[in-house]
């Protein structure tokens, strides 16, 4: 049950239309600028992390596809523009923010009810079934539960409407390793399919390394690397050196290095396994080492390019 689950994001990659377009997104406070030009198009069926360190601009991002806030450039979501249509667009997406708060006061059961007659899209028995799959009572008041029963009622809300796009930002933050599992697992069986996308943004990098199909790395408000998964495993290296003298003489130059303990450890864009291993053990980077040696070749603003091959992203 578990390989299934993990394999099924990139068994649905699709080539279908745009969910959300965004194309030179710029957003400024005072004279500051958080998001430089950002271009960015998720289409049906894609799981994109939106990563970067802190105050990178990723939650200004989300806060524009949101209509939360005022920016330039040109944002499209399922055909709505977010600030004008906003009433309209919401119909069909939902959010899940780390800050998102339910009254203390009010029953699991009453939460219930409350959505049910206040969104058109809403599905009872739905949030029911999930709920089941829990230890959350339906009869407690949320001030009992604990931030992981309320991350789980949260939940079953959200994927308890039936939309299109599901927005997340640091959704399992404060939550314990188990329920942050579950609440991915949960999140694959009850809501994804070809037809939907959802958009993440968390700082647990690995943690949702096995669900993505795509990936957009942001640095100081700008786009430094986009690209599908199944590419980047196929661009990046990581090469143990051996031999120094060798890396020098064969001209290829790493993007990253890192030593540690006596050991030399490079990672290659663009070069195969069989160019490389002459230099040394050749392995494949994981996600979370790919993300920090962009961000750190970023701070140069020597920006990775994106694949020619990535049709999903812009």
């Amino acid at each position: 049950m578990v390989e299934s689950i993990i394999h099924s994001p990139h068994l649905l990659e699709t080539s279908m239309s745009a969910l959300i377009s965004i194309v030179d997104l710029n957003k400024k406070y005072a004279n500051k600028s958080v998001l430089k030009n950002i271009s960015l198009e998720v289409k049906a069926g894609q799981i994109l992390g939106l990563l970067g360190p802190n105050g990178a601009g990723k939650t200004t991002c989300l806060q524009s596809i949101l209509g939360l806030t005022s920016f330039s450039g040109s944002i499209e979501v399922m055909g709505y523009n977010p600030t004008k249509d906003r009433v309209k667009m919401l119909n069909d997406l939902a959010y899940i923010s780390d800050v998102a708060i339910l009254p203390k006061w009010l029953k699991v059961e009453q939460s219930i009810h409350y959505m049910s007659a206040s969104h058109p899209k809403f599905n009872e028995d739905k949030a029911r079934a999930f709920l089941a799959k829990t230890n959350v009572n339906l009869s407690s008041k949320i001030k009992t539960l604990s931030k992981g029963m309320i991350t789980q009622v949260h939940l079953a809300l959200i994927l308890a409407i039936d939309v299109k796009i599901l927005v997340l930002d640091e959704p399992t933050l404060g939550l314990d390793l188990l329920t942050r599992r579950q609440f991915y697992d949960h999140l694959l069986e009850d809501f994804y399919n070809a037809e939907k996308c959802i958009l993440i943004t968390t700082h647990q990098v690995e943690e949702i390394e096995h669900i993505l199909t795509d990936i957009a790395f942001i640095q100081d408000g700008e786009l430094v690397l986009s690209d599908k998964i199944s590419q980047l495993q196929q661009r990046f290296r990581i090469v143990i050196v051996t031999d120094h003298k060798a890396v020098i003489d064969s001209a290829y130059t790493p993007i990253y290095t890192h030593s540690q303990m006596g050991v030399t450890s490079m990672m290659f864009d663009g070069h195969s396994e069989e160019q490389l291993a002459k230099l040394g053990p050749v392995s494949t980077p994981s996600l979370a080492e790919i993300f920090i040696a962009t961000v750190s070749k970023s701070s140069t603003k020597e920006h990775i390019p994106t694949s020619p091959d990535a049709q999903s992203l812009s």
